[in-house]
């Protein structure tokens, strides 16, 4: 009898079960950092703000009294400051194998949550890209060019420089080039110094109707304001200086005169060359009413200098207090040669011209206060740029030249986005933005170089501490 009496309840029981479940509330979803200062390039300072997140979106951002959305993680900012996620707009991850591995890692643990990869031989870049871009990789966003869109000569051949250079010898190569690119999955292109004036606009047209942005060098057979305004970002300043000589005109026929008679010479060679004949003197018939000229010409391209690497004999990393903490993060073979240059450095120091340098710095504090948008970029891991370590280099030099801390700062957010036409989706800490955060112990306005007093990492919405991150890029080199 027993046993009838319970069947006949059960329904019952269920009913009731089913019914309290369907009532119950929703349990609570997402991570709530709490009073924290918020920073960023297009809100400015926002203090005692609570900033929510549910997987990699932004859904909430009000003062710290506000009744905001129940969460299932709270973060405690009180005397911390919030900043958007950082890029480096200029990188290489597969120009050296040996850092290929770590920079993934390398990257976050420096608070770099997006990178800009400028040059790459795409059969190399694609495992690279799609192991950053899985589910659950502890790395940053990426988008890439591909390999460098060079002209008949190509600088980088794998011969004279690692092979990360394309050759394009005529238009129709350009186009054909520019359409596997679209197809491979490139997220824009990288225009080289060889090309001629008529593949330079095959490239950029094919570019455009693919609706690829474009990144670039100025070509050495044409001008700043002729290339400048038909691409959407300009690197390393790279040709700048003959544009604005007084002789500019005398120094580039001379320069499409060597082209021509260019024989039996690598495209390194020739580059090389002409940058070693002309930088130095275009320098010294420096013309401030042309450059103003040139300057103008480029106010709608972001400009990335780079300005660590072309400042390197003004500012070298090597007598920095933290340069020793950085080596010790990188892979064994190159952390041994950084090391032993910068055991050598200061007896090299005086045949180094820091005339490039000073030029650089000055260029970007005028185009600055021209209204000209600046990118932060480094070269990584060309010529001492350690994987993340760099980007906040490349930032203190940007001050050093003239920006203010948050101009520096929309360097490193606003101006990456722009590039991509992201605006909407990340640059700054609002509401429907990507969840791409840093928590810092100090304040980056106080001084650019507090954007290294990393507390937590928040990358596609996964929080991350610093010491969780120095131990997966620890685990990456295979260090100790």
């Amino acid at each position: 009898m027993k046993f009838v009496r319970t069947l006949v309840l059960l329904p019952t029981v269920v009913a009731a079960s089913l019914l309290a479940a369907c009532t119950k509330p929703p349990a609570a979803e997402g991570t709530a950092i709490r009073n924290v200062t918020v920073i960023d390039a297009v809100h400015g300072v926002r203090e005692a703000q609570t900033v929510v997140f549910n997987g990699d979106e932004i859904i909430a951002v009000g003062a710290a009294t506000d009744e905001l959305p129940a969460v299932a993680e709270e973060i405690d900012g009180s005397g911390r400051y919030l900043i958007p996620g950082l890029w480096d707009m200029h990188v290489h991850l597969t120009y050296d194998p040996a850092f290929t591995p770590s920079m993934p890692a390398s990257f976050l643990y420096y608070g770099i949550t997006s990178v800009r990869d400028t040059g790459g031989m795409v059969e190399n870049l694609q495992p690279v890209i799609a192991d950053m871009r899985a589910e659950g990789a502890h790395a940053p966003r990426v988008w890439w060019s591909g390999p460098l869109q060079d002209g008949g000569l190509v600088v980088y051949d794998g011969e004279s420089r690692p092979l990360i250079g394309h050759t394009n010898p005529s238009p129709d190569a350009a186009r054909a080039s520019v359409a596997a690119l679209a197809d491979a999955g490139a997220d824009f292109i990288k225009i080289y110094e060889l090309v001629r004036p008529e593949v330079f606009d095959a490239l950029a047209a094919a570019a455009r109707e693919r609706k690829l942005p474009i990144a670039a060098h100025v070509p050495l057979s044409m001008t700043a304001m002729q290339a400048g305004p038909d691409v959407d970002s300009m690197e390393h300043l790279r040709n700048v200086e003959l544009a604005c000589a007084s002789n500019a005109a005398e120094l580039h026929e001379e320069r499409l005169a060597i082209m021509a008679a260019a024989d039996n010479i690598s495209g390194y060679e020739l580059r090389s060359s002409l940058h070693t004949l002309q930088r130095l003197p275009a320098i010294a018939r420096y013309d401030a009413t042309r450059c103003a000229n040139v300057i103008n010409s480029l106010a709608g391209t972001i400009q990335v200098p780079t300005l660590r690497l072309n400042s390197l004999a003004v500012q070298s990393p090597f007598p920095r207090t933290d340069w020793p903490a950085a080596v010790a993060l990188l892979p064994a073979e190159p952390a041994a040669s950084w090391t032993e240059t910068g055991e050598n450095w200061d007896q090299n120091e005086r045949s180094r011209s820091t005339e490039f340098g000073a030029w650089s710095l000055k260029l970007v504090a005028d185009m600055n206060n021209a209204g000209v948008p600046i990118g932060a970029g480094t070269d990584t891991p060309i010529a001492y740029a350690a994987p993340g370590y760099s980007l906040h280099s490349e930032l203190e030099m940007l001050v050093r030249a003239g920006l203010s801390p948050q101009q520096a700062l929309a360097a490193a957010t606003v101006r990456p986005a722009q590039f991509f036409g992201l605006e909407n989706e990340m640059g700054s800490i609002e509401p429907g933005k990507r969840a791409d955060l840093l928590l810092l112990n100090a304040n980056p306005l106080e001084s650019i170089a507090n954007t290294r007093r990393i507390d937590t990492v928040v990358s596609r919405g996964r929080v991350m501490s610093h010491d969780y991150l120095l131990s997966k890029l620890q685990e990456a080199v295979k260090r100790p």
